[in-house]
């Protein structure tokens, strides 16, 4: 049986993950940290988790209550072997590393919250900011708790997509002769937009 792939040994799981945590911004689960690395169709999960708690004795990597992380010992070495990884699997894992930098930047700006009231019923407290501050707060009345806690689940995802909709209709032309365009906000006024 053939393999495909560019990852051959242990050295390389290392190579990789040194890599790849040398461009993330957040610290990271082993979890996650094995998701990123699954660049290459030859490395496997339990490669990833055999090589994290050597790295972590060797410091390359450090961890903590909020995850990995490299150290500064890890940059150095990185910086000397990134290049012996094929082109493929950095192009991949680069792009991997970019798109968790995003959400996290992204899921940072955004915080829910679900307040009980006096009455048995909850509000559903939903925040998008940037980093210009507050872009959105909605107070969501719901008739429970579990109500009001579905919808900080969902919001995250579709933040963005409320926060356009709101911005369409709000600054929208008026089609009632009765108003006048005084009411519409100019480009400069709606510049802002959440990341």
């Amino acid at each position: 049986m053939t393999h495909h792939g560019f990852i051959h040994d242990m050295l390389d799981v290392k190579k990789l993950i040194l890599f790849v945590t040398e461009r993330l911004l957040y610290p990271v689960t082993e979890q996650k940290l094995f998701e990123l690395c699954m660049q290459d169709d030859r490395i496997s999960y339990f490669q990833v988790m055999e090589a994290i708690p050597q790295m972590l004795e060797s410091k390359l990597l450090a961890g903590n209550e909020n995850g990995l992380s490299i150290t500064d010992h890890g940059r150095e070495i990185a910086a000397v072997t990134d290049n012996a990884l094929a082109l493929p699997v950095r192009q991949r894992a680069e792009k991997a590393a970019e798109r968790f930098n995003r959400e996290i930047r992204r899921n940072s700006y955004i915080h829910t919250e679900v307040v009980n009231q006096p009455n048995g019923e909850a509000l559903a407290v939903l925040h998008l900011g940037s980093e210009v501050g507050n872009l959105l707060t909605i107070e969501y009345a719901c008739p429970t708790a579990r109500h009001a806690a579905q919808l900080t689940r969902i919001f995250p995802d579709r933040a963005n997509q409320l926060y356009k909709a709101v911005t369409e209709i709000l600054t929208a032309k008026q089609t009632d002769e009765t108003h006048d365009s005084a009411g519409t906000l100019s480009n400069e006024e709606t510049r802002w937009r959440p990341i």
